[in-house]
């Protein structure tokens, strides 16, 4: 069916149902907000967008799809011709999707969705709201699920488990960190929703998302019992016999609902924000609600000396393999044959041969000039353009490592530039340096120096409709945490933290001029410990990304003394780091790629 007619399909089934409004979000059962497994893609179903973030809403006679400036280049094309109307979040005059349905939702009207995939923090949020204008909600049914015939099947692929070695910890011990948590808060049970919580309590991973190595389960948590809750297919002998030996029961996934049921006079930790509304309501009412982020979450956050040691060495291997791009793309671009389907291709087939690689962190993104707008756009077999020679080919990749998980983003000239063009590299390029620099007392959030990153491209009217950077999982997603670098006072939905020795988070402003030109640089940054005074204690950045700038892309005459300092220093890391992981062209590509710049 073409989109028009699946809307109309839907428009049918919210009349049989007395639904007003129906709302269709981006998450899976346990509100994943990104990467999900294809069989929860109802969004995309019903609107024709394809991207990883937004929402649909559909009434009786409007069809709108949510989402945020990462994507607008991208959903003006998807969308062309559907009738679904493209909303572009935090924009001027764009009401916010939550305010909008309970907006429409008329008096004595009923507002539909799928509880499985929407949070009981928000259906609480909901509820409240169309109860004043005596309005009500319609939770049961996935009326997607009655259009959609062939559906994909949500996933059932076999866990592995990582041993201690890449981790630093036993399970019985992360375990243990739980227990405390929850003793201290006097939770007598705790309830793991999140993907990356049970994998990471665990040291177990799955491969039920593409690029993000986790597994569709919950866990429960108390003080005797930790109870595991995934299709059992899933789980091989090996760990079957490896979660006997921890005291880890396996319970079929749906069963969370049923044992949520039997608990009475509990204190239950549970995040309603990653609590899906269908589970929320099998707790029993004699029961108390922590309503809180699991201690997970920060574990997650802040590496261990084991995790840093290994992500350093993932980062190493993941260099080596985007210096051989580098000069692969260098010496055939200019031939004219590549394509960006050709170039993600080969990335691709170089970071596989790195030890211990489990598989790419995310799509890669390989954008030639205009393309490069677009923030997530990924080139496919029906749809590639062909690289010139000459602009620029943005790449945004990462690699998933037993070690550690990388991600990195390189802009490279593949032939001549404007002096436009060069200009635009080399303010992106002073905006991420910007954000190496400081010295910072602890205390300080991502929010307090996002500004860094951002003025050179803020003293021209320009801006990024997206975060600076982002927290990264060790060996799970390569987007985590509520750390991050962005602008503005922190809110619910775009959360802050505190930085703190051992978190990663991404440097990667950018300029996306839709239609003409991208332009990003990614490094990842560790928070370092620097020392402690009488002011308290100070915090920097600490590099662990190995891969050159474009040297051919700088305009040397904008760069100030300081920056030029730190592109050299920088580059004589790199090649300290790669030198005793090439040979031949490679070496000499590397050597001449990280030579001192001079003026």
């Amino acid at each position: 069916m073409k989109i028009s007619e699946r809307v109309a399909e839907l428009r049918k089934l919210m009349k049989e149902h007395k639904i007003d409004v129906y709302y269709i979000p981006n998450e899976d059962d346990h509100l994943s907000a990104e990467y999900t497994a294809d069989h929860f893609k109802c969004k995309s179903f019903m609107s024709g967008f394809s991207g990883d973030a937004g929402c649909t809403i559909v009434t009786q006679d409007f069809a709108g799809l949510w989402t945020d400036g990462r994507y607008f280049t991208q959903a003006e094309g998807e969308l062309k011709g559907t009738g679904v109307t493209l909303m572009r979040l935090r924009q001027e005059g764009v009401p916010d999707p939550l305010d909008f349905v309970i907006e429409q939702t008329p008096k004595n009207g009923i507002l539909g969705f799928d509880g499985s995939v929407v949070a009981a923090s928000t259906t609480l949020e909901l509820a409240a709201a169309l109860k004043k204008k005596g309005a009500a909600l319609h939770i049961s049914e996935d009326l997607t699920d009655l259009i959609w015939t062939d559906r994909p099947a949500m996933p059932r692929e076999p866990l592995f488990l990582l041993d201690k070695k890449y981790v630093g910890e036993d399970a019985k011990t992360r375990i243990g960190r739980v227990r405390q948590d929850m003793k201290e808060k006097k939770a007598t049970v705790m309830v793991l929703t999140m993907l990356e919580d049970p994998c990471w309590m665990l040291n177990v991973r799955g491969n039920d998302i593409p690029c993000t190595p986790v597994a569709y389960a919950f866990a429960m948590v108390t003080s005797r019992k930790v109870s595991y809750y995934i299709d059992k297919k899933q789980v091989t002998k090996e760990v079957y016999a490896y979660f006997k030996r921890i005291g880890v029961t396996v319970r079929p996934y749906a069963a969370l609902a049923i044992d949520l049921s039997k608990l009475h006079k509990q204190t239950i930790w549970a995040d309603l924000s990653s609590l899906n509304t269908k589970l929320y309501a099998n707790i029993a009412t004699d029961n108390q609600i922590y309503n809180a982020l699991t201690p997970i979450m920060r574990y997650r956050s802040v590496k261990n000396k084991t995790e840093i040691k290994n992500l350093i060495h993932a980062h190493v291997k993941d260099g080596a393999a985007m210096l051989k791009f580098l000069r692969y793309v260098k010496e055939n671009a200019p031939k004219g044959e590549m394509t960006e389907l050709s170039a993600q291709n080969e990335l691709y087939r170089l970071r596989a041969k790195g030890k211990d690689y489990i598989e790419p962190s995310f799509e890669t993104i390989a954008a030639y000039q205009a393309n490069g707008a677009m923030m997530h756009y990924t080139a496919t077999e029906k749809k590639f353009a062909k690289i010139a020679p000459k602009g620029f080919l943005l790449v945004d990749s990462g690699g998933t490592y037993k070690d550690g998980t990388t991600d990195i983003t390189r802009t490279i000239a593949v032939g001549p530039l404007t002096n436009e063009e060069k200009m635009f590299y080399t303010k992106v390029l002073q905006g991420h340096l910007a954000l190496m620099r400081p010295h910072f007392l602890k205390g300080t959030t991502g929010n307090n120096l996002d500004i860094l990153a951002r003025q050179p491209l803020w003293d021209m009217n320009i801006d990024y409709q997206c975060g600076t950077g982002h927290g990264v999982g060790h060996v799970l997603g390569v987007h985590e945490g509520v750390h991050g670098v962005r602008w503005g006072m922190p809110t619910a939905a775009r959360p802050s933290a505190v930085l703190e020795a051992g978190m990663i988070v991404t440097d990667e402003p950018g300029i996306y001029l839709p239609h003409k030109i991208g332009i990003r640089i990614e490094n990842e940054l560790l928070v370092t410990p620097e020392g402690k005074n009488f002011y308290g204690q100070w915090l920097k950045f600490t590099n662990v990304t190995y891969c050159p700038y474009d040297r051919d892309a700088i305009d040397t005459k904008l760069l100030n003394d300081v920056e030029l300092k730190q592109i050299n220093a920088y580059h004589a890391e790199v090649r300290r780091e790669l030198t005793p992981h090439l040979s031949g062209k490679d070496l000499a590509f590397l050597r001449k790629a990280t030579a001192p710049i001079k003026r």
